[in-house]
């Protein structure tokens, strides 16, 4: 089940990123008080519950006020009785980069529990993690604050083929994942028929994924640019992530 999460996680995160510096929206697509909501599938099983909210702070870091992002996942009352699951992932950006300050994850899992802190310093390249600290290529993102920062992507330019990279921090190293834009679609969604933008994030092949795995990824071809669908193959059957439910909405 801690696997399942990941994959949520994950799912929600990657979208299109420029390797190099990209070209940002005049304005933010998402506002504080948005709330989304999905359901993770295995199969026809609802297996798990996740929620993403952008939250008002009153800190600041580096004397830039931020906004408080915030992912939380739990398994489903149906799976609670084999392996109970409920984590939280905090994430504090700048409010006009996007760019994260701070990180943080609450993981509890059955049994297991951990907690982790990641400080970004962005203006330093530096990342200090619970390892130590790491040096980075440029702006940097964990994998709350890559979700909102794709979001806010010049996407004008696309073309079926596109491919873009997206450097991340997580479990002490940096990463970087391809992700290749496919076209455009017209998905069915609890909440309707949607016009889309289709995405293949590329994965690596182990205890999960078959060495010819697919993950694609439908976000709203619109202005909130919001992930309404998410599909993995994995060494049995799939995993689907599925909007159920939106409020607060910008557009």
């Amino acid at each position: 089940m801690k696997k399942l999460l990941l994959i949520l996680i994950i799912l929600l995160s990657f979208e299109p990123l420029y390797s190099q510096k990209p070209n940002n929206l005049p304005q933010p697509t998402f506002k504080a008080g948005e709330v989304l909501k999905y359901r993770l599938r295995y199969g026809i099983i609802a297996a798990a519950e996740a929620t993403l909210s952008v939250v008002d702070s009153d800190m600041k870091f580096e004397n830039h006020p931020v906004y408080h992002l915030i992912a939380e996942g739990r398994t489903a009352a149906s799976f609670n009785m084999f392996y109970k699951v409920k984590n939280r992932y905090d994430s504090y950006v700048d409010r006009k980069t996007l760019a994260p300050y701070l990180y943080t994850e609450n993981i509890r899992e059955a049994n297991y529990r951990r907690t982790d802190r990641v400080r970004f310093y962005q203006d330093k390249n530096k990342i200090v993690g619970r390892k130590g600290t790491f040096t980075s290529k440029g702006m940097t993102f964990d994998l709350v604050s890559a979700y909102y920062f794709a979001r806010n992507i010049d996407m004008s330019r696309l073309h079926p083929g596109s491919v873009f990279s997206i450097p991340y921090f997580l479990n002490d190293e940096i990463a970087n994942m391809q992700i290749t834009y496919v076209g455009k679609e017209r998905v069915k969604t609890t909440m309707g028929t949607i016009n889309c933008l289709k995405f293949n994030p590329s994965i690596e092949p182990g205890r999960i994924f078959r060495k010819d795995s697919k993950l694609y990824l439908w976000i709203t071809d619109d202005g909130n640019r919001i992930p309404v669908k998410a599909q993995v193959e994995i060494l049995i059957g799939s995993i689907t992530l599925e909007l159920v439910s939106a409020r607060g909405l910008k557009y």
